[in-house]
């Protein structure tokens, strides 16, 4: 479920991403145990609040959102029997954990990479 959108900067968030990985931050969870109600109920308020009504970058936040929706439906979801090995069986947050930690790490290289070139200057 990659984004091929245009890049999308706000005057607090660079994109979904950037603002589910600061709720998540700022809820001070472990990312591999991801509160999906709580973080899903607040990712969509911020939406909400938003008062760019451009659709295209608000299109970004609300897919993430719908995503997240899911997420969270799947989860309230009965789990099937242990001894089933389907794929169902997996926890439905495990791929957005893996985006999370992928945006993270690309994020954190970048501000090392912006900070060697002030330092360079």
């Amino acid at each position: 479920m990659s984004s091929q959108g245009p890049y999308v900067e706000l005057p607090i968030f660079q994109g979904p991403m950037d603002l589910l990985l600061h709720l998540i931050q700022q809820e001070k969870v472990d990312i591999y145990d991801i509160p999906i109600a709580q973080i899903t109920d607040q990712f969509i308020e911020v939406v909400r609040q938003m008062e760019i009504l451009d659709i295209e970058v608000t299109s970004e936040f609300v897919i993430l959102a719908a995503q997240l929706l899911q997420i969270k439906s799947r989860t309230l979801l009965p789990k099937p029997p242990r001894d089933s090995e389907d794929i169902e069986g997996e926890d439905p947050r495990q791929e957005l954990v893996e985006r999370i930690l992928t945006y993270r790490a690309f994020k954190e290289a970048a501000s090392a990479l912006s900070e060697l070139q002030v330092a360079s200057g």
